[in-house]
């Protein structure tokens, strides 16, 4: 299995007027333009998606909404509170663990510091270890057998500037 994990854009800062709870705020025409781009890249990498899984938070829905369209892959497009801040990662890994039939590529977009500790988790065993996702950054980890824990191998990790480069 191949989990692309994707941060999302660049948001709304918190405590803007008008944006009373963290899960409404929205991206911002910058961060939509970015993954524009992003965008571009992803389909320049030739990935494909089996399973696009969001947080439900408006910038993380807005994020992979704006990935499944470029895809043509609003119908694999899937929200889950696992993802949300605060998420759980061991419930993440049973769903997608569970899924029939199991999906070979999936995305995964979410929050900092949650992707970054599930990176940490897969590759490491601990989510002790630094990993840095950027707002807009991807990285892609590679595992025979999906579990909680230390399963997953670190293939690449790509901030939104080396991505605009590609597209």
């Amino acid at each position: 299995m191949n989990l692309y994990i994707l941060r999302h854009g660049i948001a709304v800062e918190h405590g803007a007027p008008g944006y009373a709870k963290d899960a409404d705020r929205p991206l911002t025409p910058e961060g939509e333009r970015k993954l524009g781009e992003i965008a571009k890249a992803m389909l320049a990498l030739d990935l494909a998606f089996d399973l696009i899984l969001s947080s439900p938070y408006t910038r993380a829905r807005q994020t992979a909404e704006i990935i499944a369209g470029a895809f043509n892959a609003r119908k694999k497009l899937e929200f889950s509170n696992s993802l949300a801040c605060g998420g759980d990662n061991k419930e993440l890994v049973d769903y997608l663990k569970r899924r029939q039939p199991p999906p070979e590529n999936v995305l995964l977009v979410g929050h900092e510091p949650y992707l970054s500790g599930l990176v940490s988790l897969l590759v490491a065993g601990t989510g002790n270890c630094c990993v840095v996702l950027k707002k807009g950054g991807l990285c892609k980890l590679s595992t025979e057998s999906l579990k909680y824990g230390r399963c997953a191998a670190l293939a690449w990790l790509l901030t939104p500037k080396q991505m605009a480069l590609m597209a």
